[in-house]
């Protein structure tokens, strides 16, 4: 995609959404340098809580996040922390990097009691604010919602990119569109598609090609 170094697109799926109470069962990843990709998966800790939204937008049961077949949220962490050393660029994309990254840094201090990215690779490609400045561009203003907070959610990204979301979407502990559960993985393969569609206007992994690049990001 290009010379120079490029981030690793990151997406993790979880039990609930604070790193304090709820525990890490996916993670998927891909280098854009190399297009390796990384995801595995583990159980969630005895102590970590469940929420029905977690399971609902998964596709998941609560005695599949707690198999204890599974390795350890532990092992993953090592597993993917070695993976991530092997990395040519270690600095992650994420839709939302204070959550995926920020599950990340708060176990590792958990399980190793040291901080992974701190000060080396602290910081991170925020995909949102990358779609926010594209769509400034292309409309004279940003995404908003009727009470001015961004609307630049995965959903409004792949729409500005051409993209069609298939994913099951859950609001207020509902589903509210039918579709493919999440998947670490294809959640990182879209967000990368979706930063080299912005910043590229090229498509990026083949089974993305089938949705037309929108004409206004086409390079």
């Amino acid at each position: 995609m290009s010379e120079q170094p490029l981030p690793i697109s990151l997406d993790i799926e979880t039990s609930g959404g604070n790193p304090v109470e709820h525990g890490i069962w996916q993670i998927g990843a891909v280098d854009l340098n190399t297009m390796e990709e990384f995801l595995d998966e583990s159980r969630i800790d005895d102590e970590e809580i469940v929420i029905e939204e977690a399971l609902k937008v998964t596709g998941k049961t609560e005695k599949e996040l707690r198999d204890k077949n599974k390795q350890s949220q532990k092992e993953l962490l090592e597993k993917f922390f070695r993976w991530l050393e092997e990395r040519r660029m270690k600095n992650l994309l994420c839709h939302l990097p204070e959550f995926d990254k920020g599950f990340l840094k708060y176990k590792a201090i958990k399980y190793f009691e040291k901080d992974p990215f701190w000060p080396d690779h602290h910081r991170a490609f925020d995909m949102h604010t990358i779609a926010q400045i594209k769509f400034l561009e292309l409309n004279g203003k940003f995404l908003t919602k009727d009470d001015n907070n961004s609307d630049m959610g995965l959903k409004n990204i792949l729409k500005l990119c051409g993209i069609e979301d298939t994913r099951r979407s859950v609001r207020e502990g509902e589903i509210s569109r039918e579709g493919k559960p999440h998947n670490a993985l294809e959640d990182a393969k879209l967000t990368a598609e979706c930063f080299s569609r912005l910043i590229y206007g090229k498509n990026l992994f083949p089974e993305y090609a089938k949705f037309e690049i929108p004409m206004e990001l086409r390079k």
